[in-house]
């Protein structure tokens, strides 16, 4: 078994299901007493955050290279960035270290391709619903992508940074979600992913007639696969 290098922290609420995941997904595929063989740096969010709404993107680029690195070196043999955002900064990283790295949006085309999906619609932080870094990547997949609308990203930011990172959940919030949701299936996405790995802490496929892709499942499925050289 590989062992997996996990760049967390952004925030702890989404990298502890993460943890979970991983472990979960080791014991169902080898069974009894097995879990994940892994290297976890969390970062403090706070720090990130701030030179995000900045712009600064030069220096989370600095920040998590360095915490790249320090994952390689404690062993790591691959890296997981476990977030959706800073992938804007993931070329950045994937120079500073040796070692691969599991891109998100990658391992999210991968379902996506498989599930035959052209079209779909994109919830996350506005950094990644408006910013060209996320859905170019889908694009070069053959994926095409729809966005909310300008209010609803507005609001859809809000409730991540001020609500699901703060392990807050609101029904109001809740509601939201679903419309944006719903809104997104009307103009034509086959599908929708929860581009924030804090998404699936407020809703979940049994919520929705539409499909839902959690980035943070998918991502951690696909580093189990990766660590056990399934994939």
């Amino acid at each position: 078994m590989k062992t997996i290098g996990l760049i967390g922290g952004m925030s702890w609420e989404s990298t502890q299901t993460y943890y979970r995941l991983i472990n979960q997904k080791v014991r169902d595929e080898l069974g009894g007493l097995h879990s994940a063989k892994l290297v976890l740096y969390s970062v403090d969010f706070a720090e990130i955050e701030r030179l995000q709404h900045q712009g600064d993107w030069p220096a989370t680029a600095k920040i998590l290279s360095s915490v790249g690195q320090s994952v390689e070196s404690a062993g790591a043999d691959f890296l997981v960035l476990c977030t959706n955002t800073m992938h804007k900064v993931a070329s950045d990283i994937e120079q500073a270290v040796e070692i691969p790295f599991l891109h998100i949006a990658d391992a999210t085309a991968n379902v996506l391709k498989k599930d035959g999906l052209t079209c779909v619609g994109l919830l996350g932080t506005k950094f990644t619903m408006e910013q060209r870094f996320y859905i170019e990547r889908l694009q070069q997949h053959g994926i095409q992508v729809v966005v909310p609308d300008e209010q609803q990203r507005d609001e859809i930011h809000s409730v991540i940074f001020n609500e699901l990172c703060l392990g807050v959940i609101k029904p109001n919030s809740k509601i939201l979600y679903l419309d944006a949701v719903t809104s997104l299936a009307a103009r034509g996405a086959q599908g929708v992913i929860l581009a924030c790995t804090e998404i699936g802490l407020l809703i979940q496929a049994s919520d929705t007639a539409v499909k839902l892709y959690d980035t943070t499942e998918i991502h951690a499925g696909q580093a189990v696969q990766l660590a056990l050289g399934r994939i």
